[in-house]
């Protein structure tokens, strides 16, 4: 069964968060603050976050950044009345994967939670070695033959995705949707400018070319023959 954790602080939203869930399938717990719900994630393992960004004690976002800073990857649902499009953006931007403003639809929130659980698990391994690469998701480095990357944590978790899928072509919208959280695209050359860097570090000069540009289409990380 599916353990899901809802942090919110209301009351009645939680209550009828919770019931919808339970309904669904879904085993569910709950907290109402920041210190709860750190708690719970510490003790447990949960399939999915769904958490308010005002809470009593403090701003959600601030327990799902120290999640991910601290390599914890479960998918997390966002609410909150904060609406806005830069809100929306730095809900993202702090390792949510989905965000819904309030108020919200149940039948919505729902087919969102349906929708995260559905995403491929990529977060089995935290050591990766593909070739001459090795790559340490808790130290937060990354190798080629020896030598040290200098990998920035973005940089870091575009070559993750790249190296657990290597020969697929990679698009940008993968890359924004999953990399970068966005459930929209953005006019924004973003991951254009990230890959430059990241293929600079990781091809150095004289190496094997291990991620090439696919004109029109992508991405493609090529382990060496």
């Amino acid at each position: 069964m599916t353990r899901i954790l809802v942090i919110e602080d209301d009351a009645g939203t939680a209550e009828e968060i919770q019931l919808e869930l339970c309904a669904a399938g879904h085993e569910v717990c709950h907290a109402a603050s920041l210190g709860s719900a750190a708690a719970l994630v510490d003790g447990a393992d949960f399939d999915l976050l769904i958490l308010d960004r005002q809470l009593p004690d403090g701003e959600g976002l601030a327990l799902l950044s120290d999640l991910r800073a601290r390599g914890q990857h479960t998918p997390a649902l966002v609410l909150s009345a904060l609406g806005s499009l830069d809100d929306r953006v730095r809900g993202l931007r702090a390792g949510g994967d989905d965000y819904l403003p309030k108020p919200f639809a149940l039948v919505e929130l729902i087919a969102r939670v349906e929708a995260l659980l559905r995403r491929p698990n990529d977060t089995r391994e935290t050591r990766l070695i593909a070739g001459p690469l090795d790559l340490d998701l808790l130290a937060g480095s990354a190798t080629r033959a020896g030598r040290d990357l200098a990998l920035l944590p973005r940089e870091l978790k575009l070559l993750d995705y790249m190296v657990r899928r290597p020969g697929r072509i990679i698009t940008r919208s993968m890359l924004l949707q999953d990399v970068w959280g966005y459930s929209f695209e953005p006019n924004t050359n973003v991951v254009d400018v990230h890959m430059g860097r990241l293929r600079r570090k990781v091809d150095g000069e004289g190496e094997a070319q291990l991620i090439r540009n696919v004109r029109g289409q992508g991405y493609v990380f090529d382990l060496p023959h």
